[in-house]
């Protein structure tokens, strides 16, 4: 570990991962490179637990507090789970030694009011990370109508932008968005490719026993089975595969509300060519995706999601597989510009299967956006050049100054 440089920062982020629960590790990483790097770093977080919990992790001192959270629950359920959060992060604020900043990351954005109370309070600075656009998705989704509420979550959202000492936004949509509504300087810092833990494997004969599945051409999915998730599109490719007598195999590793459904629907269509698997650590991921050929990258068909900055995406790209993407949005321009893999339009799946045809029967192009993916995860997505960009925006000067990015600012 480095030196301590006497600097020290209060990070918040309400679902704070570490790679032994799998899920979004972005925050563990970050976390860890600041660390690394001197700096002192509480954690405020919590778990669906009785009790408050410290933890040393990797030199992060993380605090659990006990706020209970399913992605099942109702909007308002969900809501006051939110701010439960708040009102005891502040409490934990107070408690702990005054910070140089905060570092606080959404989702939800009602991580913002421990910002501003923190800044009014005890005239803390704090560094805002937008991962996906709130209340703008919520609201696409339907889950907020009312426009009373709606008003005034955009009111929310501008003032937290505005009190930022800078917003850090994970893809070029987002920063776009955020830099309508605010002055404050925003920077662009996706999500990390952890490329020293994934990387192109052969497909391990011991690995394809032990979760059952065959030697073919395999499309994974990993990640959230929610409402905005599309994944029943894939369920609908590989029916057109089953109809056809392809012989293509498809895993589908996560969890989430629309799982039952999912369920339901490959029993209803009979999908022998489909394996769920319970979603698991982040070594279990790795394990399935060096079993795949191809990922699928998907999110319902609604503007705000063509923002997202997706972890599996990521992931898929340090493992160095060829992406098969449902969207139009900044991981298609991704795909397309670099040749990392393939559209799917969901009003043509038949042209889908043509295109997973080619790639199955031609290796070479599978090699080439296998290749490309893992590429493009070293030189511009890796957690290391993640945690330089973020500590140049701490601190220009004691950790060197930022640099930019064509694969940043693409479409920005």
């Amino acid at each position: 570990m480095a030196q301590e440089s006497g600097m020290r920062i209060i990070y918040i982020h309400q679902y704070f991962l570490t790679p032994e629960e799998g899920g979004a590790i972005r925050s563990y990483h970050l976390a860890k490179g600041m660390v690394e790097a001197g700096i002192i770093v509480d954690m405020i977080t919590s778990h669906n637990k009785d009790y408050y919990d410290l933890k040393i992790i990797d030199g992060i001192r993380v605090h659990y507090l006990p706020v209970h959270y399913r992605q099942e629950w109702g909007f308002f359920k969900r809501v006051v789970s939110f701010l439960k959060f708040v009102k005891l992060a502040k409490k934990w604020v107070s408690k702990l030694p005054r910070p140089d900043y905060l570092y606080i990351t959404s989702t939800p954005l009602t991580t913002g009011l421990i910002g501003l109370w923190a800044k009014r309070r005890y005239a803390v600075p704090y560094f805002f990370e937008i991962r996906d656009l709130w209340p703008d998705a919520p609201i696409q989704v339907g889950a907020i109508t009312n426009p009373l509420i709606k008003r005034f979550l955009f009111i929310l959202e501008k003032r937290i932008y505005r009190h930022a000492l800078k917003c850090i936004a994970l893809s070029p949509g987002i920063a776009n968005t955020v830099r309508m509504r605010t002055e404050t300087k925003v920077t662009i810092i996706p999500n990390i490719s952890d490329t020293s833990f994934f990387f192109p494997q052969k497909k391990n004969p011991k690995l394809l026993d032990k979760y059952k599945l065959k030697d073919q051409f395999t499309i994974i999915y990993t990640g959230a089975l929610g409402l905005v998730n599309a994944v029943e599109e894939l369920l609908e490719i590989a029916n057109l595969s089953h109809l056809q007598n392809k012989g293509y195999q498809f895993i589908i590793l996560g969890k989430g509300s629309k799982l039952p459904e999912l369920l339901e629907l490959k029993a209803k269509l009979k999908l022998e060519n489909v394996k769920f698997l319970d979603f698991g650590n982040k070594q279990k991921v790795a394990d399935l995706l060096s079993l795949s050929d191809m990922a699928f990258i998907s999110f319902d068909h609604l503007p705000v999601l063509k923002t997202n900055s997706p972890n599996k995406f990521f992931d898929a790209l340090a493992a160095g597989k060829a992406i098969l993407v449902n969207h139009k949005g900044w991981v298609y321009e991704l795909t397309k510009k670099y040749d990392l893999g393939i559209y799917h339009d969901p009003k043509n799946p038949e042209s889908t299967i043509e295109m997973i045809d080619r790639l199955s029967n031609d290796k070479q192009l599978l090699i080439k956006y296998q290749q490309n993916a893992r590429k493009i995860a070293e030189e511009h997505f890796s957690k290391e050049i993640a945690v330089k960009r973020l500590l140049s925006q701490i601190d220009e000067k004691k950790f060197g100054q930022e640099f930019t990015d064509e694969v940043y600012i693409l479409t920005a």
